[in-house]
């Protein structure tokens, strides 16, 4: 779902960098292949995330909801040498599509993917401090897994939650279970003290969240 006109985003599209070839491919394969392929970051999204890896140049990284590895790869282009993203997916039968795609990067070294349920896999990560933490899985759990990462992320560090425009509907007249829980979710950290934050109009919107 893209929030702005179609003419200024191609505009946008047309002048950010070139989408890498690698990923090109994820895009076409996603599209051809994956139930829900508008779940992909894509083109301008994904340089969004990588200039913003590459600002903080982020030692770790955690994502949660790894799709088909676009914005993993995105993300990743920022690591320092030795730097690992952590990647969280629930859906195990995507391992070969992911490995497959990783493997055509070169970043695929820096990726360290994990299978499972986020809340489930978060505890093992106990001694990780992350510099980004990208949050685009299950919708309702948003929430959730902002309150289990904060105390992950060091002062300074940045989350980015994705869809948190969901579509228009949370400053439209609907009602529906998933777009309260955005409205909550935006609400709930706006009033966070914790935290600085903002919402870019980037694609179906990005919450920029800095722990102070």
């Amino acid at each position: 779902m893209e929030i702005l006109p179609g003419d200024l985003q191609t505009y946008l599209d047309n002048h950010c960098d070139t989408e890498p070839e690698a990923l090109q491919f994820i895009n076409r394969e996603t599209h051809l292949k994956v139930l829900k392929p508008n779940m992909l970051s894509g083109h301008y999204q994904g340089r969004v995330l990588s200039m913003i890896s590459k600002m903080m140049q982020p030692k770790r990284i955690l994502e949660i909801g790894t799709f088909t590895g676009y914005a993993t790869i995105c993300l990743a282009e920022g690591l320092t040498e030795d730097g690992i993203i952590h990647t969280i997916e629930v859906n195990g039968e995507m391992e070969e599509m992911l490995n497959q795609h990783f493997s055509l990067t070169t970043v695929e070294k820096k990726i360290k993917l994990h299978f499972g349920a986020a809340e489930h896999i978060l505890p093992t990560l106990s001694t990780e401090v992350f510099d980004i933490v990208f949050i685009d899985a299950d919708k309702k759990n948003n929430l959730l897994y902002f309150e289990l990462i904060l105390d992950k992320v060091r002062s300074g560090g940045i989350i980015i939650i994705d869809n948190v425009l969901w579509k228009g509907k949370v400053y439209g007249p609907e009602k529906d279970a998933d777009t309260e829980s955005f409205r909550k979710l935006n609400d709930s950290i706006t009033v966070d003290t914790r935290v600085e934050k903002l919402i870019l109009p980037v694609r179906d919107g990005i919450l920029i969240i800095r722990k102070k």
